[in-house]
């Protein structure tokens, strides 16, 4: 890949995936996003956590452009995805896959499972005059293969509990082979069985390469394939670091004003004693 010339990196390296610096977002006269600086490497799992109302939903509608900072001309602030400011949304999707619970609250309709995954393609909720290629037939296909959803692909998403529902929309943010896969709060709704296959699901997807960035408040969702743990109160990121030094009692007491006992078994990680 030719960088520009003035790229702020080396030419024989690729920039970070994501690169925030002192971003700022506000929404009605409220700060969402209150100076955020992070940087996000291709291929990393990384996961956001905080109590419901942090900022988590809010930083990843910046990272997929839907919010933009209040200013690009301070001094100081980045806001590149691939070393580039400037993006066409549409141009993102090989860069960024998105689940997020507005997503699957649209998709509470009469549209097949396999539908929903080839709806991907154009950007669209289900599909209408859409011209189907052989080649996306068969994306398909290997999709529903990876993720192992065979049985239901002929059913349709209002007769399906939530967590079969979410995994064709994971289905449906892979066909453009995204760098990487974002999640907001994947697991809302889910009972221990639907929890179960939906963390199994996404420890496939990491192994194979495919990065997951996931913004949660509940330490069970962290599958142990991620290794960097980020802290968000108040719109700040306010710890940043491995996970095993990040989950801990003081940190997670800290962050939702409990105290917590934090134990890990085998690289899940859960908060007792609240």
């Amino acid at each position: 890949m030719k960088l520009p010339d003035n790229a702020p990196y080396p030419r024989d390296s690729v920039p970070p995936l994501l690169e925030f610096a002192n971003i700022t977002v506000m929404r009605e006269n409220k700060t969402l996003l209150d100076r955020i600086t992070v940087t996000i490497r291709e291929g990393e799992h990384v996961a956001i956590l905080g109590p419901n109302g942090s900022g988590k939903s809010s930083f990843i509608r910046t990272v997929n452009r839907e919010f933009y900072p209040v200013s690009w001309e301070n001094d100081g602030v980045i806001f590149r995805i691939r070393g580039k400011d400037i993006w066409d949304v549409f141009d993102l999707r090989s860069f960024f896959g998105i689940v997020s619970p507005d997503l699957q609250y649209t998709y509470t309709r009469s549209v097949t499972g396999r539908d929903v995954i080839l709806s991907g393609f154009f950007s669209s909720i289900g599909l209408f005059n859409h011209r189907i290629t052989p080649q996306m037939g068969e994306k398909a296909d290997t999709i529903i293969r990876l993720l192992e959803i065979g049985h239901l692909e002929s059913r349709t998403m209002d007769s399906m509990s939530s967590g079969e529902a979410r995994r064709f929309l994971i289905g449906r943010a892979l066909v453009h082979d995204p760098k990487s896969l974002i999640l907001d709060e994947p697991t809302n709704s889910l009972d221990l069985h639907a929890l179960h296959t939906f963390r199994e699901c996404l420890r496939s997807i990491a192994q194979s390469g495919v990065g997951i960035i996931m913004a949660t408040h509940n330490l069970h969702d962290i599958i142990p394939e991620i290794s960097r743990i980020i802290l968000m109160k108040g719109g700040k990121f306010i710890v940043d670091g491995p996970k095993e030094e990040v989950l801990n009692n003081t940190h997670i007491g800290r962050l939702f004003n409990v105290p917590v006992k934090v134990r890990e078994e085998e690289g899940w990680y859960y908060a007792t004693g609240y």
